[in-house]
């Protein structure tokens, strides 16, 4: 993908060369400073999505709140639904303990600082806190994310070189998977689109009894993407608009033992997702339900849909169930 298609944006290697705190960012280069990468869904992205619509069919992409529970986190939990009457034919509802980020969700940019140069578009760390606005969730649900959505069937590319992902290990997968699964589906990225990595981890995970789930948390191992500048390349000079997948954070946990980010990311042990959502503006989205989706998309031989994403409007919120709809 050139700079060209991006708007005239420079790449990834020209953002690395931007001086002082700029330098591997994406600061202050779209015209709404804190809506980030989703800027790549433009109009004109709408417009080309909607083409998508073949079949009129229609996929949900949340699990249900409660699905992850127990889950990877050891702080979230399962929020409570309580229903109350104020009289024989009145029924209200609450939840009660809700975790935005407990089940499918968005990550919003003021979910990562980074360690050496603080929030996206430097915003001090003082002003993100409840009821602010800078870089909240609310920016993606007062406009939210229209745009194609392209699967990525990673666990269907292992599986037809007839090998399995190690999900109980936490396999770290390599991002050639990436360009070497789109070849096999005769699919591409362009700028613009959200990138959905279907792994196969989130069916394999629910899959196992609450004892096997509790100790997948206690030994902290989920697949996922290895860290490494290739894919943050790839990402940010491909014009993704949001990168999600089907597992727990995206990226690998814990990170590869040679993560390129041990130095700049030492509060999260050398993740990405400081680079992802801190320097470039580019959403994360995890725990997404990707399973049907693929299958059906397997079976038409079309890995792209329209694909809407509508965060909740809380303002200031750090993250938020991705409330994402695929319709091909």
């Amino acid at each position: 993908m050139t700079a060209a298609a991006r708007g005239g944006l420079p790449d990834r290697r020209e953002l690395k060369e931007r001086p002082g705190a700029l330098a591997g960012t994406s600061w202050n280069l779209f015209t709404d400073s804190s809506r980030g990468t989703p800027s790549f869904a433009d109009a004109a992205a709408v417009v080309g999505a909607a083409r998508s619509v073949q079949h009129g069919e229609v996929f949900g992409l949340d699990y249900p709140v409660d699905a992850f529970a127990p889950g990877m986190s050891k702080a979230r939990k399962a929020p409570v639904h309580t229903i109350y009457a104020n009289h024989p034919a009145h029924r209200d509802d609450f939840l009660d303990g809700f975790y935005l980020q407990g089940s499918t969700q968005i990550d919003g940019l003021r979910h990562r600082r980074a360690d050496d140069v603080g929030f996206y578009g430097g915003v001090p760390d003082d002003l993100i806190q409840p009821g602010t606005e800078e870089l909240g969730i609310q920016v993606w649900a007062d406009k939210p994310i229209v745009t194609r959505g392209v699967l990525v069937d990673v666990a269907g590319y292992l599986q037809s070189q007839g090998r399995e992902v190690d999900h109980s290990g936490g396999q770290p997968l390599p991002f050639d998977l990436i360009p070497r699964a789109l070849e096999a589906q005769g699919a591409e990225v362009s700028t613009g689109d959200v990138v959905m990595l279907h792994t196969g981890w989130a069916e394999w995970f629910l899959g196992l009894d609450d004892a096997r789930k509790r100790e997948q948390q206690a030994n902290g191992r989920a697949t996922g993407m290895a860290q490494s500048e290739e894919l943050l390349n790839w990402s940010w000079n491909s014009g993704v608009t949001l990168l999600a997948a089907d597992n727990f954070a995206v990226e690998c946990l814990p990170p590869v033992p040679d993560s390129p980010f041990r130095q700049t990311a030492p509060n999260d042990r050398g993740m990405m997702h400081q680079e992802f959502l801190a320097k470039l503006g580019l959403p994360l989205g995890e725990l997404w339900r990707l399973g049907p989706l693929a299958r059906r998309m397997r079976e038409l031989g079309q890995w792209h849909a329209l694909l809407v994403v509508k965060p909740l409007n809380v303002t200031g919120a750090t993250g938020s169930p991705a409330n994402a709809t695929a319709i091909l």
